[in-house]
């Protein structure tokens, strides 16, 4: 398992993963709108709804969230399990005693994928990575 930042952007993710190219040397690894999702709203637009940054040895997760009021919108500590049954089990464990914002689920980026505030306030997002394309 790892744990990885998840910035939020509220609307600016595209902008600063710009940003983060030019001043980091950041490698962009997975870019998806929220209008790429299943189901998505036919105004859910040109936000971010998940992207990958490598930079360096280290990987940064980013979003426009749900949020639209142009400021950082804060973090989430993502967790990338090693396969779907981690992935229950971590998500079950997190969960317990506190709020699922969003159940596991499979989205484009992920076999699994879901977001929970665990009892003391702090936001986690569990995954499972999609095999590889063959």
């Amino acid at each position: 398992m790892k744990a990885e930042p998840y910035l939020f952007f509220g609307g600016t993710c595209a902008e600063a993963i710009d940003f983060y190219r030019d001043a980091l040397g950041a490698d962009v690894r997975a870019f998806v709108r929220f209008r790429d999702m299943p189901g998505a709203a036919p105004d859910a637009g040109d936000k971010v709804m998940h992207a990958e940054l490598s930079v360096g040895g280290s990987t940064i997760f980013a979003s426009d969230g749900r949020g639209d009021d142009g400021r950082g919108a804060g973090y989430a500590l993502a967790l990338e399990a090693a396969d779907d049954v981690e992935a229950e089990r971590l998500f079950s464990q997190l969960a317990a005693g506190g709020t699922i914002e969003i159940p596991l689920m499979t989205t484009p980026f992920a076999s699994r994928f879901g977001k929970t505030v665990d009892r003391f306030g702090t936001p986690w997002m569990v995954t499972t990575p999609q095999p590889p394309l063959k």
